[in-house]
């Protein structure tokens, strides 16, 4: 492609003017304004994911992005994925080569991405929800809320005392960094994925590992990751890890005890959360992607990112295009809502497990928890 050159090296090969012209790329473009996008992530990442690398552009002889990214074969994905709510170019407005440019400088037989920032017309748009608390904080924002949606949170405010009355007095810490605090969180999250049949991120080793290392690290303009706790007397009721920059606190792995889900512990976590790291000038608390039913009552504000994988043309996109069909007739139709499920299942398995023999065995799991959900309305309705 005509001007454009890629050299791909480690990222603790880049030197302190790359990471310096970095720094000033983020400066230079609100839309990469994200804690996933900072020059730390991509360090701590970089040494713990395998196959991890960084893209380095340059066009008619300046640099113009950097793209973090590790190899799976000859797939290629986001650093960190499949944790990564956000990736793209690092590049300043306009400058950045295309997804499939990317595809293409890279030697990909497969892109695969989720939460890509940046123009392009691949794939599918998603939306990610934040709550903007503007200049007013915390208590402004509550109070248009509890206006808007006065039965959600009288709902909450009820669960509140209700857990209180029955456990006893609720105490929120956040800005933890207990290791065993967050054993004890992905715990939690690998029970949810053996309940939902979905594949355990946790088994791999080294995304716990990249949870463990960020949770050490302090970086420049405040990046760094942290927990908050919800106790109710003695007992550990809820723990959310979060990321967090500047103004900025993406919410990332929420966990909570499934037995008291009536008081909605994980819920009453955020809130408070929220509360106090708008003390500290926090402004944005983002949710990641819509979907859960209580985001629409806490999110006044989106974005919207692109999911596509661009696929070398050949035999890979011709099997892609028959499994499809071959979902619609099995699944009266459900094909293509079948294969955004499939896709993002197989993007996680492949994503976590570095080996042909772990792929397999996930993927095999995976096939089977979407052929339950294709026969379960078949035989409701039989």
């Amino acid at each position: 492609m005509a001007g454009w050159k890629v050299e791909i090296v480690r990222a603790d090969a880049l030197d302190e003017g790359a990471w310096a012209e970095w720094r000033a790329i983020l400066a230079d473009t609100p839309a990469l304004n994200s804690p996933y996008f900072r020059p730390t992530f991509t360090q701590i990442a970089g040494a713990i994911s395998p196959e991890a690398a960084v893209a380095v552009f340059t066009r008619d002889g300046r640099t113009v992005g950097f793209f973090p990214h590790q190899r799976r074969g000859g797939a290629i994905q986001p650093l960190a994925a499949p944790m990564n709510d956000y990736h793209g170019v690092i590049a300043r407005d306009g400058e950045a080569p295309t997804l499939e440019e990317v595809a293409t400088l890279l030697g990909a037989s497969r892109l695969n991405v989720t939460a890509w920032v940046g123009d392009t017309p691949a794939g599918e748009p998603r939306r990610t929800v934040q709550v903007e608390l503007g200049a007013n904080g915390y208590d402004a924002w509550y109070a248009e809320r509890r206006q808007t949606f006065g039965k959600f949170f009288k709902d909450k405010e009820r669960a509140r005392r209700s857990m209180e009355a029955e456990l006893g007095p609720l105490r929120v810490e956040r800005g933890l960094h207990d290791p065993k605090l967050l054993d004890w969180l992905i715990g939690l999250k690998r029970d949810q994925y053996k309940r939902t049949a979905r594949h355990d991120i946790f088994a791999c080793g080294w995304t716990a590992e990249l949870l463990h290392e960020l949770l050490k690290s302090e970086g420049p303009g405040g990046f760094g990751a942290s927990m908050a706790g919800l106790w109710a007397g003695d007992r550990l009721t809820a723990l959310e890890y979060s990321l967090h920059a500047g103004d900025q606190y993406h919410f990332w792995f929420p966990g909570y005890e499934p037995t008291l889900a009536r008081c909605s512990p994980g819920i009453l976590l955020s809130m408070d959360t929220m509360r106090l790291a708008a003390e500290l000038g926090y402004r944005t608390f983002d949710f990641g992607f819509e979907g859960e039913h209580y985001k629409k009552y806490f999110c006044n504000g989106a974005h919207t990112v692109r999911e596509a994988m661009i696929v070398k043309p050949g035999i890979g996109q011709a099997f892609s295009q028959a499994a499809v069909r071959a979902l619609d007739l099995a699944g009266e139709g459900r094909g293509e809502r079948l294969r955004a499920s499939v896709r993002r299942r197989w993007a996680a398995i492949e994503a976590c497990e570095v080996t042909p023999a772990d792929r397999l065995k996930g993927a095999v799991q995976a096939a089977g928890a979407a052929l339950a959900k294709v026969r379960a309305p078949q035989r409701a309705t039989a």
